[in-house]
C-alpha cells in the first residue's frame, strides 16, 4: 500500500474541481503517441466520445477506426500486438466488454497480448442514457478472464497516470472510464502505483474501500463520520486484478470492519473481491455499496448515486449499520 498522497482541497466550502476520466484518457494517448512510436490505438466509430480523436489527428497512420465491429476491432488489436504494437482499443464499456467477451478471452488473454481496453461510459453516471448503456458488469466480466489487468481510476489525475502506466504494463489491460465530469480527488503531484491501494485518510473505526467515481463519495462520507466521533480509513482500490490483498488485510486487522463502494453490481465486483481478500486473510463484518443485481435507470450521475445509496449520505448511513454489526 503505498503512502498517503496529497489531496485536492474537496470539501473546503467551495465547488470542487472536475474532470471526466475518459478527457484524461484521450490528453494521455497524446502523450503515448509522442513517446512511443509502438502505440497504436483502435476505436469503434466512438472516438469524439472516447477522446482517441485527438491521437487519430496527430497520428493518422497509427489510428484505426473500426467502425461499429467491436469484435473484429478486438481482433484486429490482437494482431497487431502479436507484431510487437502496444494496441489501444477503446468504445463504451458496454460495448467494449458485452459484444467482444469472446474476442477478448480468446485473442487476448489466452495468448497473454499486449492489448490495452479502455473502455468509456461506464457505470451509473452515462446518465440519461439510461440502463441500455450504464454498464454495470464489466469489472466483473474482465476478472475473472485468467491475465487480464482491472483498473478503475479515481479521478482525471489518476486516469492519465494509469493509461500511462498500462502502456509499460506486460499483457492485457483493462481501463474503465466514465463519462461525467467529477471531482478531482488528487493534486497533481499524486502518483499512481499498478497493484498497489492508496490510502487516502487513517482510521481505525472502520474502513470505506472504494473504486472510481465513488472515492470521492467515500472521503466526503469520512468527512461526515469524523464529526460523529467515528474515524474512518479510506482506501482507493484503483487497482482490482491484481488486488492488494496486503492492504486489506491491514484494513480489517486495524479497523475490525469493512464497507466497499462502488458504481457497480456487488455481484462480481469490488465488494466480492474484497470480501475473498477478508474471508481468507482476517475475516471481519463488511457491508458492500453497489448495485444489488439491478439495473440503472434514467437520470442525472448524482441524482442517481444519491438513488441508490452511493453518494455521501448512503455511505455513512450504511457505515452506521455496520458499526452496530462490529459492536455486537
Amino acid at each position: 500500500m503505498i503512502a498517503t498522497p496529497e489531496l485536492a482541497p474537496l470539501f473546503d466550502g467551495v465547488e470542487p474541481r472536475k474532470a471526466a476520466t475518459r478527457n484524461a484518457y484521450g490528453e494521455a494517448l497524446l502523450e503515448l503517441g509522442a513517446s512511443n512510436p509502438d502505440v497504436v490505438v483502435l476505436d469503434a466509430d466512438l472516438s469524439g466520445s472516447t477522446k482517441t480523436k485527438a491521437f487519430g489527428k496527430a497520428h493518422p497512420e497509427r489510428f484505426f477506426n473500426m467502425g461499429v465491429a467491436e469484435a473484429n476491432m478486438i481482433g484486429v488489436a490482437a494482431g497487431l500486438a502479436s507484431q510487437g504494437k502496444v494496441a489501444f482499443a477503446s468504445s463504451f464499456a458496454m460495448f467494449a466488454t458485452g459484444k467482444a467477451f469472446e474476442q477478448i478471452r480468446q485473442s487476448v488473454c489466452v495468448p497473454e497480448l499486449n492489448v490495452k481496453i479502455c473502455a468509456t461510459h461506464a457505470g451509473l453516471t452515462v446518465g440519461e442514457d439510461g440502463k441500455s448503456h450504464q454498464m454495470l458488469e464489466d469489472v466483473t466480466i474482465m476478472r475473472v478472464i485468467p491475465g487480464m489487468q482491472v483498473i478503475v481510476p479515481a479521478d482525471a489525475v489518476e486516469a492519465r497516470q494509469a493509461v500511462l502506466a498500462a502502456a509499460e504494463i506486460p499483457g492485457p489491460v483493462y481501463v474503465r472510464l466514465s463519462r461525467a465530469s467529477t471531482p478531482v480527488v488528487f493534486s497533481d503531484d499524486y502518483r499512481f502505483e499498478f497493484g498497489k491501494a492508496a490510502m487516502l485518510r487513517e482510521g481505525g473505526d472502520l474502513a470505506i474501500v472504494a473504486m472510481g467515481v465513488t472515492v470521492a463519495a467515500a472521503l466526503e462520507a469520512a468527512d461526515t463520520l469524523s464529526t460523529m466521533g467515528i474515524e474512518a480509513r479510506v482506501l482507493n482500490m484503483s487497482t482490482i486484478s491484481p488486488m492488494d490483498v496486503g492492504a486489506i488485510e491491514s484494513a480489517a486487522r486495524d479497523c475490525g470492519a469493512i464497507l466497499t463502494a462502488e458504481e457497480h453490481q456487488e455481484n462480481g465486483g469490488l465488494g466480492d473481491a474484497v470480501a475473498q481478500a477478508v474471508v481468507r486473510t482476517h475475516p471481519v463484518p463488511m457491508e458492500m455499496c453497489g448495485m444489488n443485481g439491478s439495473f440503472g435507470q434514467s437520470g442525472t450521475g448524482d441524482e442517481l448515486l444519491a438513488h441508490y445509496g452511493l453518494d455521501a449520505a448512503g455511505l455513512v448511513a450504511r457505515a452506521q449499520q455496520l458499526l452496530k454489526r462490529k459492536q455486537a
